[in-house]
C-alpha cells in the first residue's frame, strides 16, 4: 500500500472547512466516512508495520564450573601385630652390660672323649644398669654348635648380681680341639657384655689289643 496517497486523501479529507448547507449534508456525510475509513486502514496499516515486539536479548551470565570442596586424605591405619605375637619392649635409658666371672664346669682344654655329653656352666655378673628379663638371650656366635641350641634364655639378673649361665652340649666323633663362642643380646637384638666360650679337646679312641688266635703255636727258644 502507498503511505503517501493514503496521507494526501487524509489530509484533503480532513481539512476544516465551514459547516454545509443543509442541501449538501448527504455529501458531506459520504465524506466523513471515507476520513474514518481511512484512519481505520492507517491504524491498520502501521500497526503491521510495527510488527510484533521483540523481546531485548539477555546476556546469558557466564557458565562457571563449580569448585570441589577439598578433600581430607584418610588417615593412614595403624599397623598391628599379628595375633599370638609378642612385641619387644621399648628400650630405656639403662645399659646393658656382663662380665665374666668363671668357669664353673669343664675349664678351657679339658679333653674329652668322642659324643661325650657335656653340661658348660659360667659364671656372669650383670654390669649394666638394667635388669635381665623376658627377652634376653645367649646366642651361637662362632665355632663349632656342637648339637647345642642357638639360642638360650639367659637367666634373669637384676644389675650387680651373679647368675651362672648353663648350656648342654656334645663332643664331636673326630679328635681335634674344638670352640663355641657365645653372646648375650638384649631384647631389640642387640649384643651386649663379654662373650663365653667352650673350649675342648676330643680325645683319639684308644684301640683295643687284639686277642691271639687260639691254638697258635708258641716259637721254641
Amino acid at each position: 500500500m502507498n503511505v503517501s496517497w493514503i496521507r494526501k486523501v487524509w489530509v484533503d479529507e480532513s481539512r476544516v472547512m465551514p459547516t454545509p448547507p443543509a442541501g449538501r449534508r448527504a455529501s458531506w456525510g459520504a465524506r466523513a466516512a471515507r476520513v474514518y475509513w481511512l484512519y481505520a486502514v492507517l491504524a491498520v496499516y502501521l500497526a503491521a508495520c510495527a510488527g510484533p515486539q521483540r523481546p531485548i536479548p539477555q546476556t546469558a551470565a557466564p557458565f562457571v564450573p563449580p569448585t570441589a570442596a577439598p578433600t581430607t586424605p584418610a588417615a593412614a591405619p595403624t599397623p598391628t601385630s599379628p595375633a599370638g605375637t609378642s612385641t619387644a619392649p621399648e628400650p630405656t635409658d639403662c645399659t646393658n652390660d656382663l662380665r665374666f666371672v668363671a668357669d664353673e664346669t669343664i675349664p678351657d682344654g679339658t679333653v674329652v672323649p668322642p659324643r661325650a655329653t657335656l653340661i658348660k656352666a659360667w659364671r656372669v655378673r650383670n654390669a649394666g644398669t638394667c635388669p635381665w628379663g623376658p627377652g634376653y638371650t645367649l646366642r651361637f656366635v662362632a665355632g663349632e654348635r656342637m648339637d647345642a641350641d642357638e639360642e638360650q634364655v639367659l637367666f634373669p639378673a637384676p644389675p650387680g648380681h651373679e647368675v651362672l649361665i648353663k648350656v648342654h652340649f656334645r663332643a664331636p666323633q673326630e679328635p681335634g680341639v674344638y670352640q663355641s663362642t657365645w653372646q648375650a643380646f638384649d631384647p631389640q637384638g642387640q649384643p651386649f657384655g663379654d662373650p663365653v666360650f667352650l673350649i675342648i679337646e676330643v680325645a683319639s679312641p684308644t684301640p683295643s689289643p687284639s686277642p691271639s688266635p687260639e691254638g697258635s703255636a708258641t716259637p721254641e727258644t
